[in-house]
């Protein structure tokens, strides 16, 4: 299990990654569990050009990326092309976010229960950007 998550058996953590003490999103080892469990989201795999493209850029730019569409993509309380905004390939951060079921806001509520038609936290953003770095680097070990 990967040092990153959280995984303190202090806190309680219901299978939606929510802290149940603290009121906030974690990653967990459980939401990698329930995703593998998908054929649709298990076929996303890195490829070795986006494998190289996240060891040439470094994690931080990667990270930065993450951020920046997920900003434009996903916060918005509104979204117009949502189910569509995520291409399915083209970087490793929209792999990603089709591997984790942060592609939409469809997705986000049904695989993590962030209910659509509000915009998202500071908090639930740095939880789906967490969610997705930790998928890549996962990916590219």
């Amino acid at each position: 299990m990967s040092s990153r998550l959280n995984n303190n058996p202090v806190y309680s953590h219901d299978s939606f990654g929510y802290d149940l003490l603290k009121g906030i999103k974690m990653v967990t080892e459980d939401i990698f569990e329930r995703l593998n469990r998908s054929d649709f989201r298990r076929r996303f795999r890195l490829r070795t050009a986006e494998i190289l493209y996240v060891r040439q850029k470094g994690t931080a730019v990667t990270r930065k990326h993450a951020e920046d569409f997920i900003s434009k993509r996903l916060v918005p309380a509104q979204i117009a092309n949502d189910g569509k905004q995520t291409p399915m390939c083209g970087h490793p951060v929209f792999i990603a976010q089709h591997a984790t079921a942060t592609c939409c806001r469809q997705c986000l509520y049904k695989w993590h229960r962030i209910s659509p038609g509000i915009e998202l936290t500071v908090e639930q953003q740095r939880y789906v950007v967490d969610l997705i770095m930790e998928w890549i680097c996962r990916q590219s070990r």
